[in-house]
């Protein structure tokens, strides 16, 4: 389907991330449907996403920036304004489920919000203007630890919560500009990070079993591409008419009725 985002200029923050990620897939699903991204991350993978993509032909810059750092966001969004002189659609994507929790100092909890949502509030602020003359749109990639809680990770489950907020919030604000804000949940996704996570753990293999298995919809996790296809859509104008909505891309795992799984 075209999605009509050929040459739209999509700010998106944490696509750096290793292959496969997240961040990552949106971000070459961007390149497919002809948008041009404008990547904000802190790793250096962006500078060879980026050279990899433009040698193909195609427009796309990288702005290497520490999302806590609030003068690092004004300037990368301030150098995607200078370059292109428009922003179409802006897909906050930073999230790390760091374990932040009851026993962290107060700097960790802090550091932990800025980075998985004050950040977003800031690659906003600073790129209104330009959305504002686009009627562009905002997309915020949430995390079921909103809604349901994790344990051991008050950070990251207080980021997430204000993410689906700050989503609601900018709806309602930001309406009378036509400009659209949603948000998409996610629950479990095999990413580079959720295999690394696994790992970790004396029972990895069986945990995830037992995730899957709990997972009503085909028991499988969801696939990066998956989310990414509802990304691109909602950011699109085929989407022209949902705003402040939470979108969930998870099998049913954190909705549906937990009697489907009775054996």
């Amino acid at each position: 389907m075209d999605l009509g985002l050929k040459d739209k200029v999509v700010v998106i923050s944490g696509a750096a991330g290793m292959q496969g990620s997240i961040g990552e897939t949106i971000l070459q699903n961007l390149v497919i449907e002809g948008a041009i991204p404008a990547v904000i991350d802190r790793n250096d993978r962006g500078y060879a996403y980026i050279d990899k993509i433009q040698k193909k032909g195609i427009d796309a810059v990288f702005c290497k920036t520490d999302v806590t750092k609030p003068e690092q966001i004004k300037k990368a969004v301030d150098t995607i304004a200078q370059k292109y002189g428009r922003i179409d659609a802006v897909i906050n994507n930073v999230g790390v489920n760091d374990g932040v929790g009851l026993d962290a100092s107060y700097e960790e909890f802090m550091h932990s919000l800025k980075l998985n949502m004050v950040s977003y509030f800031l690659v906003v602020k600073h790129a209104l203007p330009l959305l504002k003359k686009s009627k562009g749109n905002i997309l915020n990639i949430g995390s079921k630890v909103a809604l349901t809680g994790q344990g051991k990770t008050s950070a990251y489950a207080a980021s997430k919560g204000g993410v689906l907020g700050l989503t609601r919030e900018w709806a309602v604000d930001l309406i009378k500009y036509g400009i659209r804000s949603n948000a998409i949940i996610i629950a479990e996704s095999w990413t580079p990070a959720y295999d690394t996570w696994i790992k970790t753990l004396e029972d990895g293999e069986e945990k995830l079993k037992s995730i899957i298995k709990k997972i009503p919809l085909g028991n499988r996790m969801t696939t990066t591409q998956e989310i990414a296809d509802v990304c691109l859509f909602t950011i699109s104008e085929k989407s022209s008419h949902t705003t402040g909505q939470f979108i969930t891309v998870d099998g049913g795992y954190v909705h549906l009725d937990r009697s489907l799984l009775t054996e």
